[in-house]
């Protein structure tokens, strides 16, 4: 058993977490509860924040011209017709194509969505009668149906928890968390039938490894064996790519194995050694591993320079890398950054690399380490997963 030792932030992670208060307007005490921290601690880092004068101002306001009332009836005529285009679009994208050739299965999307697209557009859009759905509408609900209306509403409200990022096994695994005894196959089933589906985005690749060097390479110590006993026993480490219109902004990040924690992260607008080493100092202050850990890489150049191996020798960490060109020697990392882009990144479009940063950490601090349920650790959360040993 492991003591719980006293948690240590850089400054980076300070910034990051004081950044989060002011820039979303949420309380001290909403923050911190969702990273973990007591509001006298945030409360001071906030603080220290505000003292930093703002950089830039924004520039006064023009007023516009008044518009003629003819080009303004014509333009709000065409907005009117642009947004019942897109309200049909948006049913006709939502509702499977097998509901046009089922009317109880139409009747029951257009109950669902009812509040979002006005009722007859719907009935035009999937080619059924007004009248008949207000009829099927009146007719006593089944105890089937009763329960399946109870059971979606616990399953939507599941899926908006994770920010849309859960699909059937871990809204399954929450609910049976929450003492719900409902099958896996029912709730895929009722997902299916209502549009309920994780968020998913293609990749964009970057190169960001290389391996080019004369520097020295360390042998493979996990052989893709990705299992730990303890935590701090294998770290497993990595650089991913965040676009934004600033440019790229790149992330490193620290896994520990046993709880698939991202215990050191660190984020820049290059991929120098620095960057490689601000995620391992963060992971060495914030653990506090004993000598014999080992550190598991790629064959960068980041983490095979002269001063990344210093970092992991007055630690005592002993370093391995994977072979020449193998994402799979260091699957779990790899799993992690998907999961980041598929998740988060591919849905957004950050203007600035500071905007990236604030969400980033808010994913990780917030959402990751936290809340998510993981299928590699049994569908708990990383800080369950470490506490277990605690």
């Amino acid at each position: 058993m492991q003591e719980r030792q006293r948690r240590s932030f850089t400054e980076e992670y300070k910034r990051q977490a004081a950044e989060l208060v002011v820039s979303s307007g949420r309380s001290i005490t909403s923050v911190g509860k969702e990273l973990g921290l007591r509001d006298s601690v945030l409360r001071r880092w906030v603080e220290k924040l505000r003292h930093v004068p703002a950089s830039a101002t924004r520039r006064p306001a023009t007023q516009a011209a008044p518009m003629p009332a003819d080009q303004a009836a014509e333009i709000a005529r065409l907005r009117e017709e642009n947004e019942r285009l897109r309200m049909e679009r948006d049913i006709l994208k939502k509702s499977n194509r097998d509901l046009c050739r089922n009317t109880d299965m139409s009747f029951r999307f257009i109950e669902d969505h009812r509040d979002a697209y006005p009722v007859r557009l719907m009935c035009a859009v999937l080619g059924v009668s007004a009248a008949g759905y207000y009829a099927w509408r009146e007719r006593p609900a089944s105890a089937r149906t009763t329960t399946n209306t109870a059971l979606l509403a616990s399953i939507r409200q599941v899926h908006q928890d994770s920010g849309g990022r859960y699909g059937s096994p871990r809204i399954h695994a929450a609910m049976r968390a929450q003492g719900g005894g409902v099958s896996r196959g029912r709730i895929e089933r009722l997902m299916h039938r209502h549009g309920i589906r994780a968020i998913m985005a293609a990749p964009r690749r970057v190169r960001t490894t290389d391996s080019r060097h004369g520097m020295p390479i360390a042998s493979n110590l996990i052989e893709r064996h990705f299992a730990a006993a303890a935590p701090n026993l294998i770290w497993l480490a990595d650089i991913t790519y965040i676009p934004t219109a600033e440019g790229w902004l790149y992330l490193a990040a620290i896994m520990d194995l046993f709880s698939r924690k991202i215990v050191g992260w660190a984020m820049r607008d290059h991929m120098q050694v620095e960057l490689a080493s601000s995620a391992l100092t963060m992971a060495i202050r914030q653990q506090r591993p004993e000598a014999g850990l080992i550190h598991h890489s790629d064959r960068g150049v980041q983490y095979a320079s002269q001063d990344y191996r210093a970092v992991l020798s007055t630690a005592g960490i002993t370093a391995s890398m994977s072979r020449k060109a193998d994402c799979y020697d260091n699957a779990p990392m790899e799993s992690f950054f998907h999961t980041l882009k598929t998740e988060l990144v591919h849905h957004r479009q950050y203007e600035t690399r500071a905007e990236a940063q604030r969400d980033i950490f808010t994913f990780i601090e917030g959402f990751y380490n936290r809340i998510r349920l993981h299928s590699a650790i049994g569908y708990i959360a990383p800080i369950e997963m470490e506490l277990k040993t605690a």
